[in-house]
C-alpha cells in the first residue's frame, strides 16, 4: 500500500485530490494527528480515502469477482433493453435530461431473499462485506464523535432513535456504468449530495468516473486500489451543525469502460429524530447560533426523494415546516 499511494501522490497534485487517510495510525503514536487528518477532511472535504481500514484484501478481491459476474450474468442484458438505452436511441442528438447511465441493485437485510441467485458465491460474500462494512461504519462514527467533542456513541445512539439499540439502516447499493455510445449526451448519475448518515464506497480500481464539486470545479475522486472511500452525508452534516458539510458528487459516463461501484449507507432509522448535537450549539445573550432544524429522519427522505438533484438547502427548510 505504500508504494501505491507514493505513486499516487506522484501522479497527482494532492492539493486537488481528496485526502488519503491511514485508519490503522489511530491505534499508534499518531493518533492525534491522524484524527485532525480526519476532521480536516470532514470540513474542508466531507470526502476522504480510507487506507488500512481492516478489511481484509482477499474479502474485497471476491466482493469485485461476484460483482462483476453479477453484472454479466443477471443484469447486462437487462440494461441494453432499458429505459435510458431507448431514450439514448431514439432521441438523436438530443441531451438527456432526469436519467442516468447507471444499473443499480439495493441490498439491505430486509431483502434478503430478493438478492441476486444466479451468481456462485454472490450472497455468501456480501453478506461477510456487509457485515464489515457496518464494524467499519460504527467505527468511524466513534471517531466522528471524538472530533467533534461529543460523548463516544452519541451519533450512533442519534441515528438509532429511540426505538433502541441497532436501529440504524444499513444498505449496499451495486452500481454498474457501462460503455455508453454518447456520453456527452448522458451523465453517469447526476450531481447530488448523500441523504443519509455515512456512506462507504468501494469503486473500481482502474476505471474513474467519480467526481466532488469543490472551490468551483469538480476534482476526480482517482481510483485507488482496495481503498474505502467515505463520503459525509447530510445527517452528519445536520448533527455537527454545519462543521461537516456533505459534498456535491456526480459520475460521468465512458465510452469504453464499465465502471463498478459498491456504495454502502449507514443512515438514521426511518423515526429518529436529527437535529444538531446540543454541545455544538453556541449559546449567545441573543440567540441560539442552530444552523439546522430539528426533524424525523424519514420527513426527510420524502423531501430529498423529489429533490435529490437540487440544492440541499431547500430540503433543510422544506422539512423544518413539516
Amino acid at each position: 500500500m505504500a508504494v501505491l499511494l507514493f505513486f499516487f501522490f506522484l501522479l497527482f497534485d494532492i492539493s486537488r485530490a481528496i485526502p488519503v487517510l491511514d485508519f490503522s495510525k489511530l491505534n499508534g503514536h499518531e493518533r492525534a494527528k491522524t484524527l485532525a487528518h480526519i476532521a480536516n477532511a470532514c470540513e474542508d472535504w466531507g470526502f476522504f480515502h480510507l487506507v488500512n481500514h481492516g478489511i481484509a484484501e482477499d474479502l474485497l478481491e471476491r466482493v469485485k469477482k461476484v460483482s462483476t459476474d453479477f453484472y454479466k450474468l443477471e443484469r447486462e442484458e437487462n440494461f441494453k433493453n432499458s429505459k435510458v438505452v431507448k431514450l439514448l436511441n431514439e432521441t438523436g442528438h438530443k441531451k438527456l435530461e432526469n436519467v442516468d447511465w447507471e444499473d443499480i441493485i439495493t441490498l439491505t437485510d430486509d431483502n434478503v431473499n430478493e438478492w441476486p441467485s444466479q451468481t456462485p458465491g454472490f450472497k455468501e460474500t456480501f453478506k461477510e462485506f456487509r457485515y464489515e462494512l457496518k464494524k467499519l461504519a460504527e467505527k468511524i462514527l466513534e471517531v466522528l464523535d471524538e472530533n467533534l467533542g461529543l460523548p463516544k456513541g452519541h451519533i450512533k445512539k442519534a441515528f438509532d432513535g429511540e426505538e433502541g439499540e441497532n436501529n440504524a439502516s444499513f444498505g449496499t447499493k451495486v452500481s454498474h456504468y457501462p460503455p455508453c455510445p454518447n456520453p456527452e449526451r448522458v451523465i453517469g448519475l447526476r450531481p447530488h449530495t448523500d441523504a443519509g448518515g455515512l456512506i462507504l464506497l468501494f469503486q473500481d480500481d482502474e476505471v474513474g468516473g467519480l467526481q466532488v464539486w469543490k472551490d468551483g470545479e469538480w476534482i476526480d475522486v482517482e481510483p485507488l486500489k482496495n481503498t474505502i472511500v467515505i463520503s459525509v452525508g447530510d445527517q452528519i452534516e445536520v448533527i455537527s451543525n454545519g462543521r461537516y458539510k456533505s459534498a456535491w458528487h456526480r459520475v460521468f459516463s465512458t465510452t469504453d469502460s464499465n465502471r463498478r461501484s459498491v456504495a454502502s449507507y449507514y443512515n438514521p432509522s426511518h423515526k429518529a429524530t436529527i437535529a444538531p448535537a446540543p454541545q455544538l450549539i453556541k449559546e449567545t445573550n441573543e440567540e441560539w447560533n442552530q444552523a439546522y432544524p430539528k426533524f424525523v429522519f424519514g420527513d426527510y427522505m420524502s423531501v430529498y426523494y423529489q429533490q435529490k438533484f437540487h440544492p440541499k438547502e431547500p430540503r433543510f427548510q422544506a422539512v423544518s415546516a413539516m
